[in-house]
C-alpha cells in the first residue's frame, strides 16, 4: 500500500481540513506569542504567510479566504462603530475631525512629494500612492478592546479620524480611476455625492426605526442577532452601490445600531463572540496569504520601492499624531494610542493598489511594496497599541482608586418567579451595575415551606435556570439561590442579610383582585422591613429600545443615604443604553444632581423644575410610550418622604398603567442597626412596627431606668 498516496496533496483543497488549520492557528497563534508579550494579531498575520500560497504553500487564498476575509474587515469595522461611545464623540468630535484632516493632509503631502522626487513617479501615480499611506485600517483595534478602553477619548478620536480619511482616501481612488478611465465630468460629480447624500439619509433615518420595531417584536437572541447583521452586510452593499467603500457602510451601521445594542447584554456578547472568534482572526490570516517575501527580498528596486513606502506611511501617521497631541495637550501614551491604531495598512490601501495595479498606473515594484508595507505597519501598530493600551489600564487604575464618590460593592438580588418577567429584570439588572466592576448577580426564588412536592421545585430550577442563562450570555456570572422559607419576603430579607446585598431588582407586583394593593403584600412587607435600595420594575418593551429616561425626583432626596447610588444606577442605564436622561426635580436637588453627573458621568442630561410633588401630574404629557419613567419614592420615615406619595399607586396605575416603569426607593439610613427612636426622631428602626402602640409595662420599665443605657446616652447629651 502506498501511503504517499493516501495523504492530501498542496496545497490542501479538503475544506474539512482547510477549517481545521484555520482553527488551529486562530487557537495557538495567541497562546505562543502571549508568553512572548507579542501581540497575537502579528502572530495570525505570520502565520498566513507562513501556510499560505508564498510560504509552505498548504492553502490558497481561494474564495473562502475572500468571503470570510472580507465578512471578517466589515465585522471589525462594525465593532468599532458599535462600541463607540456616542456622547463623548459629540463632546470630542472636534479632536476627531483635526485628527482626520491631520492623518489625510500629512501622508498625502508627504507622500506625494517623496513618490514625485525620489521613486520619480509622475503626479498621478504619486497622489494615489499617497492616498494609500492616507487611508489605514484599525487592525490593532482587537487589542484596543480586550483591554476594555475602546471608549478612551484617544480612541473615539482615532475612530472618527479613520472615517475622514479613509473617505478622502477612497474619493481620491474614484477621481484618479475615473481620470485613467476618461469618465471625469460634471455628471460623475453630481451623481457621487447625491448618491452619498441619499444612502446618508437612508440608514440615519430607516435603521434606527426599523431596528427598534424589530426588537420591540422579536425577542430570540438567535433572530435578533441574524438581523443586525443583516443590517451590517445590507449597509456595506449600500455604500459600494453609492461609490462608498463597504468598509464605510459597516461603520456607519455600528454607529447608528450603537444605542440599541448595550455593552453588556446578551446581544452585544454574541456579536463580540463570533467576530473575535472567527471572522476577524480569517481577516487577518488572509492578509498575511498575500504576503510573498521571497519576490520582494530578490529584486533590490522591490526593495528600494517597499522601504521607501514603509518609512513615508509610518512617518506620516506619527507626526499626525503627533500634531494632534501638541493641539489639543494630550498626554504622551494618547500620542502612542492614536499612531499605534492608525499606523496599519490594509483595506483601503489594498483596494487602491490592486486598482491602480489593473489600470496600470502601479508597477509590480509597487503592487509587491505595499504588500511588505502591510506587513510593516501591522506589526508597528500591533506593538505600540499593546503598548499604550497596558499604560492606559494603568492609568484608569491608578485614577480611580482614590474616587471618593465611589458607590461601594454591587451586589444585586433579583427574585424570579415568573417566566414572562425574568429576562427583563436580569437586564434591568445587567444595565444597572457598573461595566468596569466585574460584580456577581444573585437570583432567588422562594417556596412557601408549607408547600410540598416535586412542583415547587421543578418550578424554581426552571426559573433560576432561564435567569443564569440570560445573564451568562452577557459573560456576566450569577449565582442561583433556591430556598425554603415561612413566606417568600422572608426568605427575600434573609437572603439580603446573609449575602450583604446592596440592592434589589424585583417585578411589579399584578394585582389579582380588586382589594388587592399597588405593590402586593410581599413588595410592601420588603419596604418595611430593609432599608437597601429597591427597583420595582414594569417594562412593556425590551429595556434595550428606550429612547429617554424621565427621572421624578422628590425634594429633598440629596438628603438621603442613598441619593449618590441611585443617581449612579440610572447613570449607567442611561450611558449603556445611549439613551438621554431627564430629571424633574426641585432646584437645591437639581444643583445636588448636576454636581455628582458633572464629577463622574458623561451622559446626556436634562434638568427640569419640579417645585411640588403634586406638580407631578404634569408628567403625563411628558412621558411617551418608548421612555422609562423612574419615580424615586421614599419610605414613610426618610427625609423626603411627602404625604402625596400615598396617592402614588393610584396616580401610576390611572396614567402610567401602559408604560415602562420603575418605582425607585433609594436606601436610607445607611447600614441596619438598631437606632433610639428618641435620640434621632428620623432613625426609627423599619423592621417594627411603630404604628402600634407599645406594650405598657415595657414602657414603663424604660421610664423608671429598666434601659440604663438609654439613660446614660441622654445624661451624656445633656452634659
Amino acid at each position: 500500500m502506498d501511503i504517499a498516496s493516501m495523504l492530501p496533496k498542496l496545497p490542501f483543497s479538503d475544506p474539512v481540513l482547510i477549517f481545521f488549520i484555520v482553527l488551529t492557528i486562530i487557537l495557538f497563534a495567541p497562546l505562543l506569542l502571549n508568553r512572548l508579550r507579542i501581540p497575537h494579531i502579528i502572530g495570525l498575520i505570520i502565520a498566513g504567510v507562513i501556510i499560505g500560497p508564498h510560504g509552505l504553500g498548504w492553502l490558497e487564498r481561494d474564495s473562502s479566504f475572500e468571503l470570510f476575509g472580507n465578512v471578517g474587515l466589515l465585522y471589525l469595522m462594525f465593532l468599532a462603530g458599535l462600541e463607540m461611545d456616542i456622547n463623548d464623540f459629540k463632546k470630542n468630535k472636534s479632536q476627531g475631525i483635526v485628527f482626520g484632516l491631520y492623518t489625510f493632509l500629512v501622508p498625502m503631502i508627504l507622500g506625494t512629494l517623496i513618490s514625485y522626487y525620489t521613486l520619480r513617479f509622475d503626479w498621478k501615480t504619486s497622489v494615489l500612492l499617497a492616498s494609500m499611506y492616507a487611508s489605514h485600517t484599525l487592525v490593532a483595534y482587537p487589542i484596543v478592546s480586550r483591554y476594555g478602553i475602546a471608549r478612551e477619548r484617544s480612541v473615539t478620536t482615532t475612530i472618527a479620524g479613520t472615517v475622514i480619511t479613509v473617505l478622502g482616501a477612497l474619493i481620491i481612488l474614484a477621481v484618479i480611476s475615473g481620470m485613467a478611465k476618461g469618465d471625469i465630468n460634471r455628471s460623475f460629480w453630481i451623481r457621487l455625492f447625491l448618491s452619498i447624500a441619499l444612502y446618508t439619509a437612508f440608514i440615519i433615518y430607516v435603521y434606527p426605526r426599523m431596528t427598534r420595531w424589530f426588537l420591540k417584536k422579536y425577542s430570540d437572541n438567535v433572530i435578533q442577532y441574524i438581523y443586525i447583521l443583516a443590517l451590517v452586510f445590507a449597509a456595506s452593499f449600500l455604500a459600494e452601490t453609492a461609490g462608498l467603500e463597504p468598509i464605510i457602510g459597516a461603520f456607519f451601521a455600528g454607529v447608528v445600531l450603537n444605542r440599541f445594542i448595550p455593552a453588556v447584554s446578551p446581544l452585544m456578547n454574541r456579536i463580540e463572540f463570533v467576530g473575535n472568534a472567527l471572522f476577524i482572526p480569517y481577516f487577518l490570516i488572509g492578509v498575511g496569504m498575500l504576503i510573498d517575501l521571497h519576490k520582494v527580498f530578490t529584486h533590490s528596486e522591490c526593495i528600494v520601492v517597499a522601504l521607501n513606502m514603509s518609512v513615508v506611511a509610518t512617518g506620516s501617521k506619527w507626526i499626525a499624531a503627533w500634531l494632534t497631541q501638541k493641539t489639543f495637550k494630550l498626554p504622551k501614551v494618547d500620542r502612542d494610542m492614536i499612531f499605534g491604531l492608525s499606523n496599519a495598512q490594509a483595506a483601503a490601501t489594498l483596494a487602491a493598489v490592486l486598482i491602480g495595479h489593473e489600470l496600470g498606473i502601479f508597477n509590480d515594484n509597487v503592487l509587491n511594496g505595499t504588500i511588505v508595507m502591510i506587513l510593516i505597519t501591522c506589526t508597528v501598530s500591533s506593538l505600540v497599541t499593546e503598548k499604550a493600551a497596558r499604560k492606559m489600564v494603568t492609568r484608569q487604575m491608578t485614577e480611580n482608586q482614590p474616587n471618593p464618590a465611589d458607590t461601594g460593592e454591587e451586589k444585586i438580588l433579583i427574585p424570579v418567579a415568573n417566566p414572562a418577567t425574568i429576562e427583563n429584570l436580569i437586564n434591568i439588572a445587567l444595565l444597572l451595575k457598573s461595566p468596569k466592576k466585574k460584580s456577581t448577580l444573585y437570583a432567588i426564588h422562594v417556596t412557601d415551606d408549607t408547600k410540598t412536592g416535586n412542583g415547587p421545585g421543578f418550578k424554581a430550577q426552571n426559573a433560576l435556570q432561564t435567569a443564569e442563562k440570560v445573564a451568562s450570555s452577557a459573560d456576566t456570572r450569577l449565582e442561583q439561590i433556591y430556598r425554603f422559607d415561612i413566606n417568600i419576603a422572608s426568605g427575600i430579607l434573609h437572603t439580603m442579610k446573609e449575602k450583604n446585598i446592596s440592592e434589589l431588582v424585583i417585578g411589579l407586583h399584578h394585582k389579582a383582585n380588586i382589594v388587592d394593593s399597588f405593590f402586593g403584600t410581599k413588595t410592601e412587607s420588603l419596604l418595611k422591613n430593609t432599608n437597601k435600595m429597591i427597583f420595582i420594575a414594569k417594562c412593556t418593551i425590551p429595556i434595550s429600545t428606550v429612547t429617554r429616561i424621565v427621572v421624578a425626583v422628590p425634594e429633598k432626596a440629596e438628603y438621603e443615604t442613598g441619593f449618590a447610588k441611585w443617581v449612579d444606577r440610572i447613570a449607567n442605564m442611561a450611558k449603556q443604553i445611549g439613551c438621554r436622561a431627564i430629571f424633574y426635580a426641585h432646584p437645591q436637588t437639581i444643583t445636588q444632581l448636576k454636581a455628582i453627573l458633572k464629577r463622574k458621568y458623561r451622559i446626556r442630561n436634562e434638568f427640569e423644575i419640579l417645585e411640588n410633588w403634586e406638580d407631578i401630574l404634569m408628567l403625563t404629557g411628558v412621558v411617551l410610550q418608548d421612555d422609562l419613567f423612574v419615580v424615586v419614592s421614599a419610605r414613610r420615615t426618610s427625609v423626603s418622604h411627602n404625604s402625596e406619595f400615598d396617592k402614588l399607586p393610584g396616580f401610576l396605575s390611572r396614567y402610567f398603567a401602559d408604560n415602562n416603569l420603575v418605582v425607585l426607593y433609594p436606601e436610607q439610613f445607611g447600614q441596619e442597626n438598631e437606632l433610639s427612636f428618641f435620640t434621632d426622631p428620623l432613625s426609627i428602626d423599619v423592621e417594627r412596627h411603630y404604628t402600634r402602640l407599645p406594650d405598657f409595662r415595657t414602657l414603663w420599665s424604660r421610664l423608671t431606668g429598666g434601659d440604663k443605657k438609654m439613660w446614660k446616652h441622654l445624661n451624656r447629651k445633656e452634659k
